[in-house]
């Protein structure tokens, strides 16, 4: 056929051959005027080993075929502690009705069955107005201090802390000061060094009861003067009591709303550890004391609320069966239950170790267990958890993770079985064994 041959065909090769070079030419010149994306400068003071670096190798050593004992989170539901049955079916139950976006601070029914714990308890001052669900206690944090806090607005949290509680506060603008609950005190606050360390522009006192990560349980005389101090400085208090009926042996729980009647008190908690539903995602935060100077922040609350639409709708219809019923907790946390033998467990092991010590914890479900470093004097607790993950498949929280100034402990969950335990306090001994051989030199090698 006339203009069918093979003359075209270089024509073709040298248009494919020139195509692929400036093909070529505009990736050199994406290379050389790319750099990488820039993450935000609030992130570079915020810190959550908990499920940081360590726990992202630990998930390495898991796809090559190694079972890894994490003790890094409080999550019952991995250790066989379910949820009671009655707040599963309660979901089923109203599936219906959890189809559609609820009113931004919840269903009615959950709302009005956490005003119904706090009044049992003794709260004043607490309507279904004043309580806000959430997709966890996380989120109501973020809410809550979004809702407070100007740039360069301080608030106090005590070391060592839930470190949620410090990054949200930088992520909203504000500053973070840590304040001192000593080791030597059983880990409670020092309210004098408290008071120390207000200034002009602390906003709110944040109380964390009983205490994550080290177990302490305050006392009432305790309780009441970190209220007073707030009520002095005009100060939100903001008390974290999601371990609320995780008590061991003589502990007593006190919920400091019950103290509180000058200020402001934010009350946090959920379904979470109590009710072992860490996956279901419900928690509140209700708001007693000076409720009635606090329109303008309950206000802005709301459109933060609403911002969001709604929390997890099917969760929250296990509320109301979860607070008016059989509180199955307790069984655990008394002499013969999972939780209490655990929490022995940990305390024998300790005795056993010829490295360790341990304020004995008194609620939640953690150690913050120390080092003796006299024995161990360059012991660093970052360098202790990564060997002890990859010579033993062991994975702890560094005791630093937590806010703290000091680099002599780590935390770990009491969550696992007696048995497991005791195979895991053989196991740190092994490596802590290693640690004490090696000549001083090499320790932080």
């Amino acid at each position: 056929m006339p203009g069918c041959g093979l003359r075209p065909w270089p024509f073709r090769a040298r248009r494919a051959k020139d195509s692929r070079s400036i093909e070529a030419l505009q990736v050199i010149l994406v290379l050389r005027h790319s750099h990488e994306i820039e993450t935000s400068s609030q992130l570079k003071q915020v810190r959550y080993e908990i499920r940081g670096k360590l726990a992202r190798r630990a998930l390495e050593l898991e796809r090559q075929g190694y079972e890894i004992i994490s003790l890094n989170i409080g999550n019952p539901g991995l250790f066989g502690l379910r949820t009671p049955e009655t707040m599963r079916l309660a979901m089923i139950e109203n599936l219906p009705a959890s189809e559609a976006y609820c009113n931004q601070k919840g269903i009615f029914p959950a709302r009005e069955a956490v005003v119904m714990q706090q009044q049992s308890r003794g709260v004043a001052n607490v309507n279904a107005d004043h309580v806000f669900m959430g997709n966890g206690v996380s989120e109501l944090i973020d809410l809550t201090l979004r809702g407070l806090l100007n740039a360069g607005d301080e608030v106090l949290i005590p070391s060592p802390d839930y470190p949620l509680w410090t990054a949200t506060t930088v992520l909203n603008g504000g500053r973070a000061v840590h304040y001192p609950c000593p080791e030597s005190q059983g880990f409670n606050p020092d309210v004098a060094a408290i008071e120390a360390l207000i200034t002009p522009r602390t906003r709110a006192l944040v109380v964390i009861n009983p205490n994550n990560p080290t177990g302490a349980v305050y006392s009432r005389e305790c309780l009441t003067s970190l209220a007073r101090l707030a009520e002095r400085h005009n100060l939100v208090l903001m008390s974290d009591e999601i371990y609320d009926q995780i008590v061991y042996d003589d502990a007593e729980f006190v919920p400091l709303a019950t103290l509180c009647n000058e200020t402001l008190c934010a009350t946090f908690s959920g379904l979470s550890k109590v009710y072992r539903a860490c996956g279901y995602r419900v928690g509140w935060v209700s708001f007693s004391g000076a409720v009635d100077r606090s329109e303008s922040y309950m206000n802005a609350l709301d459109l933060l609320a609403a911002l969001r639409l709604c929390s997890n709708v099917p969760g929250q219809w296990a509320v109301q069966t979860a607070l008016g019923g059989f509180q199955s907790i307790r069984k655990l946390c008394a002499p013969g239950g999972r939780l209490y033998q655990s929490r022995q467990a940990v305390l024998e092991g300790v005795a056993r170790s010829r490295y360790l010590r341990l304020v004995p914890p008194r609620g939640a479900l953690y150690a913050f267990i120390g080092i003796d470093t006299q024995k161990l004097p360059s012991f660093d607790d970052e360098t202790f958890a990564m060997e002890l993950l990859e010579q033993q498949h062991v994975l702890i929280a560094p005791g630093s993770s937590f806010n703290t100034t000091y680099r002599d402990h780590f935390r770990i969950t009491v969550l696992p079985d007696e048995d497991r335990l005791a195979e895991v306090f053989q196991r740190m001994e092994h490596v802590l064994e290693q640690i004490a051989d090696r000549p001083p030199q090499l320790e932080t090698a």
